[in-house]
């Protein structure tokens, strides 16, 4: 009895073993449903890559029949018979969801992947629910495209300095009984600082400020007076011990103070370490244009405002890797 209950044992302990031990690839897929269109020469050529239209429809359009995405824009011009200079990518929101930007950007990448994307010549655009999503894009990662057309949609203003470098074209209906017009302008507002910012408002128009925006040749020869905004590195103009201080948050003496930053050559690269970051040491180029970020397609920045004996007498960090669209502002006081 004792040998037979051993060699249960020693069995049980063996198949666990080998259950615990096994381990097989496994893949979790996030569907999402798209409707491409190839401009006429892609198959002919297979060096040239394409500039690319990434349209968002509106929320009608919405559900797992991609038919109903050729309802509006780009798709029902193409379903027509239109020819684009473009890869035209519209993806389907299934019924009761909204636009995930993280999905959205994720379907991309796979694109670029797959199809001969020129990356510096993407442009997003979208309609009603669409325009919203546009915005919601494009400001979380606004590094990807070159420029966008959101139309009768609606965005935060808070997040708009993320779009600094973005060209933006906005279009809505003076009538819109939907999404209030008010939505296009606070938008402009909220860019036209930048310079990069153009606002069409239709004066009779209602809800539907898409159709005649998707048949104007001019919004095409627009998105292609454009490429991708990238900061081209330039050599260290200052040296790091000018910036090196401790630091407030804010703008008046009542700041709590929180941090102490330091710049410093490591390995003839400049680096910026803020004590309590939980982000640690990153690493700073600079650019040609005369200030200083953190790699060539992060859109967070650092730029220091130089005071009297050329020392640094505060910068402001901008990022959108800690919250969103976070801005800090430190000022140095030793």
């Amino acid at each position: 009895m004792k040998i037979l209950v051993f060699v249960f044992a020693l069995n049980l302990i063996v198949a666990n073993n080998i259950l615990f031990s096994q381990q097989t690839p496994q893949k979790f897929v996030k569907e999402v449903n798209y409707l491409l269109s190839l401009p006429d020469g892609y198959n002919n050529d297979t060096i040239t890559k394409w500039p690319v239209i990434l349209f968002l429809h509106g929320k009608g359009e919405r559900g797992n029949d991609l038919e109903k995405v050729k309802t509006h824009g780009p798709p029902k011009l193409i379903n027509a018979g239109e020819k684009m200079p473009f890869i035209v990518i519209s993806p389907q929101v299934p019924d009761n969801q909204w636009w995930n930007p993280d999905l959205i950007v994720l379907m991309l990448k796979d694109c670029v992947n797959k199809y001969r994307i020129d990356e510096d010549r993407v442009y997003l655009t979208g309609l009603s629910m669409g325009g919203m999503g546009t915005w919601a894009v494009a400001m979380k990662y606004p590094e990807l495209f070159a420029a966008l057309a959101p139309i009768a949609g609606a965005g935060n203003t808070s997040e708009a300095w993320g779009l600094r470098h973005t060209p933006v074209w906005i279009f809505h209906g003076e009538k819109d009984p939907l999404v209030a017009v008010n939505n296009a302008r606070i938008m402009y507002q909220a860019l036209i600082k930048y310079g990069n910012v153009k606002l069409t408002i239709y004066p009779d128009a209602g809800h539907d400020s898409w159709s005649r925006t998707y048949t104007n040749p001019d919004l095409y020869t627009w998105f292609l007076s454009h490429k991708r905004y990238k900061f081209e590195e330039g050599a260290l103009l200052a040296k790091p011990e000018k910036f090196t201080g401790t630091y407030i948050s804010g703008n008046d003496d009542s700041s709590v103070l929180s941090d102490s930053a330091y710049v410093y050559l490591k390995e003839g690269k400049l680096f910026i370490r803020i004590t309590g970051n939980r982000y640690g040491e990153q690493q700073i180029l600079q650019s040609k244009d005369g200030f200083f970020f953190f790699g060539r397609t992060n859109p967070a920045e650092l730029k220091f405002n130089i005071g009297k004996n050329d020392k640094c007498d505060s910068f402001i960090y901008y990022s959108q890797s800690f919250t969103s669209n976070m801005m800090l502002n430190y000022r140095k006081i030793k």
